[in-house]
């Protein structure tokens, strides 16, 4: 008897792990991340890999530790007997993004690490969550004695002070004029997983059109496309890029989904131009 069994294609298996909020697995959504540029890759045997780091990491902590014990074990663990870093010689190389890659490199970009970061700290009952912090990808972590703040870059805790002229930096004073204040905390919310894998994304496509690399921006743009439904930009997006590509029925598809689905936005009169045009291509 002959058994036939459906493997799902990357994109499928990406689209099955990303259907729902409940319970979403970003470990693994991250790490498939990478499937595009290497096929054969095994998520599970990643998977097993951070699962063998935690293992290393618990056998090194008393079953009585507290939090800021696990804390201070984490960091050690990860920045100083691993030597997980920023790779700020090669910070743009889609490597960084793909977490199978930097198990390997120890090389990586902020959200990256914070991913694996969290998967550790995690494990050890620590309260830690992602920050979509404007610029620059943070960790808090809530302990009984307050709220640390870390950098994913290289495990420091980072003070109100700190943060505050970070956002001085990215041009976003902690005022809106008349002495109103804007609270610090305002940037230092949990970040769901689904906006963590969205931004992991969003920095890959960034890196695809510096490059002009319109396959892979496409690639990105079809995960985004079934990671935030409704976000109809994103069809515009693909539809040009797939013009670019000459993949012409395919780009009319995204344009005309994006026209037929926003009354304002974007160059909305040069995406109905651009439609005109594909339209003659095809006759």
């Amino acid at each position: 008897m002959n058994l036939s069994l459906d493997v799902p294609t990357p994109i499928e298996y990406f689209a099955s792990l990303v259907q729902s909020d409940a319970d979403f697995p970003l470990l693994e959504a991250a790490i498939s991340l990478a499937q595009d540029e290497y096929p054969e890759l095994d998520v599970q045997q990643v998977l097993g890999e951070v699962d063998q780091l935690l293992a290393r990491l618990k056998r090194r902590i008393p079953l009585d530790a507290g939090p800021l014990q696990k804390l201070r074990a984490v960091n050690q663990f990860f920045f100083k007997d691993l030597n997980f870093a920023a790779n700020v010689n090669n910070y743009y190389d889609p490597d960084n993004s793909y977490v199978s890659v930097v198990l390997r490199t120890r090389l990586a970009i902020p959200i990256s690490l914070a991913v694996l970061w969290m998967e550790l700290a995690q494990g050890l009952g620590l309260a830690a969550r992602g920050v979509g912090f404007p610029g620059h990808f943070m960790l808090k972590v809530n302990l009984p004695e307050g709220q640390v703040v870390i950098d994913p870059m290289d495990g420091l805790s980072l003070s109100r002070e700190q943060l505050s002229e970070r956002l001085l930096n990215q041009g976003l004073p902690l005022a809106l004029g008349d002495d109103v204040e804007v609270p610090l905390g305002l940037y230092l919310q949990m970040s769901p997983s689904r906006d963590i894998i969205a931004r992991m994304l969003r920095n890959l496509k960034e890196i695809h059109v510096a490059q002009e690399d319109w396959p892979r921006m496409i690639s990105v743009l079809d995960r985004l496309v079934i990671l935030l439904p409704g976000q109809w930009s994103l069809h515009r997006e693909r539809g040009l890029a797939l013009a670019e590509s000459g993949h012409t029925q395919r780009a009319l598809q995204d344009l005309e989904t994006y026209l037929d689905n926003t009354e304002s936005g974007e160059g909305r009169k040069a995406i109905a131009l651009r439609v005109t045009e594909l339209r003659q291509l095809k006759h």
